[in-house]
């Protein structure tokens, strides 16, 4: 008899994600075991606070990385939000390494409150992530976000207006050179808790996920249940799927953008207006957000409303004078030219 149902699901996820990973980056010749090969198995952590979905996902990895080769590692960062978080975090340790895990770490966080309370939180964590990779040399960090945390991701883009790329939810690969691999895109969270019972894995629910406080955690218990009764029980699948079809849109909008922007240079490489008018708007808007990163413009500070601002240098220009953009950064209309420069 096989492994239940949701066991099988959260292995056979994470198989796909690392049998990708060693295809692109470590596959040993068929006949060269890893054991006898000169390069030594890549390492792979996984992050784990203790909940469901990051247990599960050890336990995955755990089960799997014999089998394909790899080491397995984890690592559990302490935000030190809560009273007793350092204990929490030690509990976690021990747990992955009664899985078998090696190397195991456990990051202390100092959370900022840039952006809010969420934001802090999840810059500190990433910044604790990269840094244990890169210490580590591992060749990928595996994260435990299920489709319903996809479809949370896609409201709270939704409610922020700023266009398709915000509605494409979170990559199945993303960070420098593909680190951060997300198995559970597909699976819904329920998969996840239901494989750490059959497993008696024991869990951790942060309070933190039912505080009505954080928005996340009001779109969780209030959002999420109000819209599935209203529309019915296909939200959570819909809006993953709205996800994934958003940010192929996106990544093709973005690569044209990339394209286009050789042809509406002038000789100086000045933007021409005339030739940025004939664009589309999707990828005009592209070209400009671009050209004001590449001046100096912070990309999280860089809005939809600035953007539309500059566009309109092209689109409706009445003689308008200057644009003042995040990090000193300035748009100006100049004989039909588009200058971005600081300052």
């Amino acid at each position: 008899m096989g492994p239940h149902p949701a066991v099988a699901a959260i292995r056979l996820a994470v198989r796909r994600v690392l049998h990708d990973l060693l295809t692109e980056h470590h596959r040993a010749p068929a006949a060269v075991p890893h054991a006898l090969s000169h390069e030594s198995p890549p390492l792979v952590l996984v992050a784990c606070s203790g909940g469901a979905d990051s247990m599960a996902l050890a336990s995955a990895l755990a089960f799997e990385s014999p089998k394909l080769g790899v080491r397995a590692g984890g690592i559990t960062v302490d935000h030190g939000l809560q009273p007793g978080s350092d204990a929490r975090a030690a509990e976690v340790v021990q747990r992955l390494r009664e899985l078998g895990l090696d190397p195991v770490d456990s990051v202390a966080v100092t959370v900022g409150r840039t952006g809010g309370p969420e934001a802090a939180a999840r810059d500190a964590r990433y910044a604790a992530l990269d840094t244990a990779a890169e210490r580590h040399g591992a060749a990928a960090v595996l994260l435990g976000h299920t489709r319903d945390d996809q479809a949370e991701t896609v409201l709270l883009g939704l409610a922020r207006g700023s266009g398709i790329r915000s509605l494409s939810g979170m990559a199945a690969v993303s960070g420098a050179g593909g680190r951060y691999r997300r198995p559970f895109l597909e699976l819904d969270r329920q998969t996840a808790r239901k494989a750490c019972m059959v497993q008696s894995l024991p869990v951790w629910d942060d309070p933190h996920n039912a505080d009505p406080a954080y928005t996340r955690s009001r779109l969780r218990h209030e959002g999420l249940p109000a819209l599935e009764k209203a529309l019915g029980k296909g939200v959570v699948e819909a809006l993953a799927r709205t996800a994934r079809l958003s940010r192929d849109d996106a990544d093709a909008l973005d690569s044209w953008a990339s394209q286009a922007e050789a042809t509406v240079r002038d000789a100086a490489g000045l933007l021409e207006c005339a030739k940025l008018y004939a664009l589309p708007p999707a990828v005009r808007r592209r070209v400009l957000r671009r050209a004001a990163i590449e001046a100096g413009a912070p990309a999280g500070s860089l809005f939809a409303r600035h953007i539309e601002e500059i566009d309109r240098l092209i689109t409706g220009w009445r003689g308008q004078g200057a644009i003042n953009l995040p990090g000193k950064v300035v748009a100006r209309r100049q004989g039909g030219r588009l200058v971005i420069r600081q300052g």
